[in-house]
C-alpha cells in the first residue's frame, strides 16, 4: 500500500515499494502463524483483512522458504523458522546498507 507517498517519486521506486509491501505482508502472516499456530487461511484472512487468495499465496511463499508447513488444523512453523527469520534479518540489513549507499550518492 502506498499510503501518503508522492506519485512523482514512485516512478523510480514503484517496483521496490510493491515488493516491500508484499514482504511486509509475508512477515505479518508469518508472525501470526508463530503466535497462533495452527492457524488456517480463513482465520488469517479475518485477522488481517487480506483476501483468502492473498493469504494462500503468502503461506505458499513461507512454505517454500521452509518457515511453515501445512497441517490438518492449519499452518504451523517448522524447525527452520528461526533460521529463516535470521537469514531474512541479515538480508534486509544488507539491503538497507545498499539503500544507504544510494542515498549517500544522491547527497
Amino acid at each position: 500500500m502506498r499510503r501518503g507517498r508522492e506519485k512523482d517519486i514512485a516512478t523510480l521506486t514503484s517496483v521496490i515499494e510493491s515488493e516491500i509491501d508484499i514482504l511486509k505482508r509475508h512477515v505479518e502472516i508469518l508472525m501470526l502463524v508463530i503466535k497462533h499456530e495452527p492457524i488456517g487461511i480463513i482465520k488469517l484472512s479475518e485477522m488481517t483483512g487480506y483476501p483468502q487468495h492473498t493469504i494462500r499465496y503468502s503461506l505458499h511463499v513461507l512454505e517454500q522458504e521452509g518457515a511453515i508447513e501445512p497441517s490438518p488444523r492449519g499452518a504451523v512453523t517448522t524447525k527452520k523458522v528461526k533460521t529463516v527469520i535470521e537469514n531474512l534479518k541479515k538480508s534486509l540489513s544488507n539491503i538497507s546498507n545498499e539503500i544507504e549507499g544510494i542515498i549517500d550518492k544522491l547527497s
